[in-house]
């Protein structure tokens, strides 16, 4: 595609946890003045709602069902988006333990993630978006006009959510355990598995700093739009 520095990109930024996407993508969107759309924070809202209406995160057809009924908006703020789920503001809760959990498990079911890919496309069809996730480049947007892998190593990647979190001793040990678990089911799952997309930018992360990998995407996004 040619770009013009008046047209409107689509960026996706697809990678596994703690690579350090969403922190990319949203101060890139903030660069840009693009909406910031987290894939990842729509699959933790329907969790949530799973676990509110004590639907099994195994039932793929009472998830549907629950997607279909529910509504997941996402609203800029300024330390990054709010998650709104059926109107009410759940940012915070869709971080904690089991919902981040619950989320990777209702990822694995192919209906609800067309259901899924299906409002992200109508979410970003006008670009002006930078969307971060795990199938962005590959399935929601093939045809992005800028398409990065961020990965890293993965002891690299448990310390940095572990830092994030504050975590320590067992709970610190849980919490990776889970990750390598989130891991393998994102990377082995049979619909839209983790890996990058054949015409993407992959970075590793691991010994560069996020002002680094910021610098790098940018430099990719000002090539496309001159």
């Amino acid at each position: 595609m040619t770009g013009s520095p008046t047209r409107k990109l689509i960026i996706a930024i697809d990678g596994p946890a703690g690579a350090g996407k969403s922190t990319i993508a949203s101060r890139l969107a903030r660069k840009l003045g693009y909406a910031n759309l987290e894939s990842g924070a729509m699959y933790r809202a329907l969790a949530l709602k799973a676990i509110l209406s004590d639907v099994s995160f195994d039932d793929e057809a009472a998830l549907l069902k629950l997607a279909q009924n529910s509504s997941i908006q996402l609203e800029p703020g300024a330390a990054g988006n709010h998650v709104l789920l059926d109107g009410r503001d759940v940012t915070q809760r869709v971080r904690e333990t089991d919902v981040t959990e619950g989320a990777s498990r209702v990822s694995v079911h192919a209906k609800v993630r067309e259901w899924m890919v299906a409002r992200q496309q109508e979410m970003g069809a006008g670009g002006g978006v930078v969307m971060e996730g795990r199938d962005i480049g590959s399935k929601v947007f093939p045809r992005a006009d800028v398409k990065i892998f961020l990965d890293a190593d993965p002891v690299v990647r448990e310390q940095r959510r572990l830092q994030q979190q504050n975590l320590r001793g067992a709970t610190a040990q849980a919490t990776a355990a889970e990750l390598r678990e989130r891991d393998r089911r994102d990377r082995t799952r049979s619909v839209s598995p983790l890996a990058p997309a054949p015409d993407a930018l992959v970075l590793d992360s691991t010994s560069m700093s996020e002002d680094e990998v910021l610098a790098k995407v940018e430099a990719l996004v000002r090539q496309k739009l001159n």
